[in-house]
């Protein structure tokens, strides 16, 4: 791709472009058609992208919550700290969701936070009855776009003159990276469903590395950073949380 398809790319995953696919959103039926037992009271955690807060979720929280699902934030700030440290912070709250809700929980991820999600699952997989990576590129998390690339790296260098809450260069390329790229590409239990959610028309991650071996994979239409206010998304999600909030609760033979 030529730099300026690339800005051209790049472009097109502004937060304002993404928050024009609103109105889309709230008008289609996979929005509109509420059920507040579909749930069934199963928790959910939500863990943001690079750069991102949980409020960058909050379109995901609103629906799961209007369904009857119990959604939390990972609480993982803008997501831009030690990749160790994150999964950390994800396994707690994973810990703590799943005794405050009586059981296994849902882990959804976007982008970054996708694969810190499953990473954790794969820890601790009797905390998870379903896993969800949207946008985010596990089979090699240092394929993203060359701009992100350099803002990671520009945080790596604030972390080594005393910056707290950052990457550290380790994390991009020392024992802190390969321990983390080990541990995404490990397997996932068969017995823990997995869904990878991926666009070609993603201009922060290319779409082939979406593409988990230990997931269904499933494709959508939307920008990167449009990805949780795409109607696909959850058009795509909504069958299958149900079917997990239905394993959970037994709830299979009354519908």
């Amino acid at each position: 791709m030529s730099p300026a398809a690339q800005l051209r790319s790049l472009a097109r995953e502004h937060v304002a472009v993404a928050a024009l696919t609103i109105p889309r959103l709230v008008r289609h039926r996979v929005w509109r058609d509420v059920n507040p037992h579909e749930g069934a009271g199963l928790g959910v955690v939500l863990v943001p992208g690079f750069g991102a807060s949980d409020l960058s979720l909050t379109f995901t929280t609103t629906w799961l919550r209007d369904r009857g699902y119990l959604p939390t934030g990972a609480s993982t700030g803008f997501t831009v700290g030690c990749t160790s440290e994150l999964v950390d912070r994800v396994e707690q709250r994973l810990a703590e969701h799943a005794e405050a809700t009586g059981g296994p929980v849902v882990l959804i991820g976007q982008s970054r936070g996708g694969g810190l999600a499953r990473v954790a699952a794969a820890r601790r997989p009797d905390l998870v009855c379903g896993l969800v990576m949207m946008g985010s590129p596990v089979l090699d998390p240092m394929g993203a776009h060359p701009q992100v690339l350099l803002a990671a790296k520009a945080l790596a260098q604030l972390s080594r003159v005393g910056v707290p809450g950052l990457m550290s260069t380790d994390c991009l390329s020392g024992d802190c990276f390969e321990d983390n790229v080990r541990a995404a590409a490990e397997p996932l239990p068969p017995e823990l469903p997995a869904v990878s959610i991926y666009s070609k028309s993603d201009g922060i991650v290319p779409w082939r590395l979406c593409l988990d071996p230990s997931a269904d994979c499933v494709e959508v239409h939307s920008t990167h950073t449009g990805m949780a206010l795409d109607p696909d998304v959850y058009r795509a999600l909504r069958p299958r949380l149900a079917e997990w909030a239905a394993q959970r609760y037994d709830l299979r033979a009354t519908g």
